[in-house]
């Protein structure tokens, strides 16, 4: 008579982050605690970073303007915090995708069951709840250094913060996904650094070549300081339905592009 025979264990399956067939809003709160705990251990960093970039912004470029007047404090004042989101936006973030797809957590997160644009989407709440507290770290600044007083119009404030960070942050996300790790890192720095010299967001755009202004016309970012400036000022700006427009449009460009890259086959 045969000896029975013993069956082998069937292995085990790693360990998914995301279960199969699971539901979309389930998938989205696990890849936004998994995105937030990749960010949570820089967060302080980065609040760091924001109050030193408000200080040098606000006290270090007025120390380049002989004779600070209120206009130009104002002006300079209230331009500090679009730099602010956009550095996060299109430094920030660019950084953080490229060093994910270099470390093999961006392919992984790729190939999980889930929808690919919630990847987009987690990574969009994330950053969105980094990026606002720069917004008051830089008026507090500016307060304390000029004394200036604001007229706050919050619902412009509010909507024009979240869009210009919803902006900066899909427009750095497609940077980061269409480009190899280290171009993407380099043209994120290009991008700030012609926030912060040549775009109208810290001095007026009546400085600029007439050629140069109509090239902002249809750039986000003086649209984005211009928006936030209004929520700020609402006393002496008004807000433009033209700078709403280019905002928008940039956004669903950003998204378009961003999530045509998380989709195609490899």
């Amino acid at each position: 008579m045969p000896e029975p025979t013993a069956t082998a264990a069937p292995a085990a399956r790693p360990p998914r982050a995301v279960p199969p067939r699971t539901g979309l809003w389930t998938a989205y709160a696990t890849l936004l605690r998994w995105t937030a705990a990749q960010i949570g251990a820089a967060l302080p960093l980065v609040v760091i970073v924001q109050a030193l970039l408000a200080a040098g912004i606000i006290i270090g470029f007025g120390l380049l303007i002989p004779g600070v007047d209120t206009g130009a404090a104002r002006f300079l004042s209230t331009g500090a915090p679009t730099v602010l989101l956009m550095v996060v936006g299109l430094v920030l973030v660019p950084q953080g995708v490229a060093q994910s797809r270099a470390g093999g957590t961006f392919a992984y997160q790729r190939a999980l069951p889930v929808p690919r644009p919630l990847l987009l989407l987690a990574d969009l709440t994330v950053w969105l709840v980094v990026a606002l507290p720069g917004i008051p770290v830089a008026l507090a600044v500016a307060r304390l250094r000029y004394g200036l007083e604001y007229s706050f119009d919050w619902p412009l404030l509010v909507a024009a913060a979240v869009l210009t960070t919803v902006m900066a942050t899909v427009v750095g996300y497609a940077v980061a996904v269409l480009l190899p790790p280290l171009p993407a890192q380099l043209t994120a720095q290009v991008l700030v650094f012609f926030v912060m010299l040549f775009s109208p967001v810290t001095f007026p755009e009546s400085r600029l070549p007439g050629w140069f202004q109509a090239v902002h016309d249809v750039l986000p970012f003086r649209p984005a300081g211009d928006l936030l400036r209004a929520g700020l000022l609402a006393d002496s700006h008004g807000a433009a339905w033209t700078h709403l427009a280019v905002l928008v449009a940039w956004c669903a460009a950003g998204f378009a592009v961003s999530v045509r890259a998380l989709v195609r086959r490899d």
